[in-house]
């Protein structure tokens, strides 16, 4: 079985934690979720992030997330993919010296990473984007650039993949991000709406 890490933290965006989460061990993947300085079976806080007309996404209370896993038994060897979770957490658990390194790890081995919505501001802190294409929240556009990575826009519900390094810009591309990041792990999915 494969094993998949989740990077998550307090106030990640529920939606990209709940449904990759949920999703992927659906479909057969063994799924660590862990929060740094956190052990297995402490809760996280989710947020709910909703556009509703605004200049920027309203945020709610979301649900409480049991994490599965204890942050500092966990090793880079034992995984064969990284996704990390949007919201409010990555602009702190970028600053996290064991996150940097295992995205270092990830990126560098072509294990597949995936990065939804703001999870681009670990990317950055990890100095891992120059010269890779990726997408992200919208207002993190020039944190990418500034990193030398190509920004691509794309619409809330599409991903972009370059190599090993799947994102997309929101939680509406979870559909998307899950199904790169599926295949890149290996697993054959059909989907009704493919020729």
């Amino acid at each position: 079985m494969k094993k998949v890490l989740l990077l998550s933290g307090d106030f990640t965006e529920d939606y990209e934690t709940m449904v990759p989460f949920q999703a992927l061990s659906m479909l057969g993947f063994e799924v660590d979720a862990v929060c740094p300085g956190k052990n297995a079976g402490d809760f996280i806080k989710t947020a709910i992030h909703d556009f509703e007309g605004d200049q920027t996404y309203t945020e709610k209370p979301g649900h409480l997330f049991r994490l599965t896993k204890t942050f500092d038994e966990v090793e880079f060897d034992d995984y064969d993919g990284l996704f990390i979770t949007g919201g409010r957490s990555p602009e702190y658990i970028r600053m996290n010296s064991k996150v940097i390194t295992l995205v270092k790890c990830f990126m560098k081995s072509g294990k597949p990473v995936a990065a939804i919505c703001h999870a681009a501001q670990v990317l950055t802190a990890a100095k891992v984007v120059c010269g890779r294409k990726l997408t992200c929240y919208p207002a993190l556009s020039s944190d990418v650039k500034l990193a030398g990575g190509n920004y691509i826009e794309v619409p809330a519900e599409e991903a972009v993949t370059d190599g090993n390094l799947i994102t997309s810009p929101a939680w509406p591309g979870n559909t998307a991000i899950l199904r790169e990041f599926a295949k890149a792990l290996g697993c054959e999915i059909s989907f009704h709406n493919e020729k």
